[in-house]
């Protein structure tokens, strides 16, 4: 029989107020401006030297433009949803506390898989910086 293990913060924050959740949301804006900020410092150090283009440096400056667009999908969301909840506690009619939950455990899983990849990604710049 397998057994389901869940995070407890995760389900503690689903449970919480609108405003813890919307404090959450505020904080993957900043994690996400601040991983923008690391991918230009990435490309900067990626492009500083001019060196012959292997495919190694080809693929981390395409990841670096794929992150970038990701970025703005997932900023755009956050903003989307925070709007929701604008409207959400404004009492704007046909909307539900448990559609605005379900929109941010969807945001708060794809949050976790980037930062997940993110990290991967930096492990890639880094290995291959120390080669240089």
């Amino acid at each position: 029989m397998k057994t389901k293990i869940t995070d407890p913060k995760k389900e503690f924050l689903l449970g919480a107020g609108l405003d813890v959740l919307h404090q959450e949301s505020k904080e993957w804006q900043e994690n996400i401006a601040f991983w923008q900020d690391e991918t230009k410092f990435f490309n900067t150090i990626l492009t500083k030297k001019e060196r012959q283009e292997s495919e190694y440096t080809s693929l981390l400056k395409n990841l670096e433009r794929v992150h970038h667009h990701l970025f703005n999908f997932m900023s755009k969301d956050i903003i989307e949803h925070e709007k929701f909840l604008s409207r959400l506690v404004k009492g704007e009619k046909g909307l539900s506390d448990e559609n605005y939950r379900g929109q941010h455990k969807e945001l708060k899983e794809k949050m976790e898989v980037f930062n997940q990849d993110f990290k991967t990604f930096k492990k890639m710049v880094f290995a291959y910086v120390k080669k240089l």
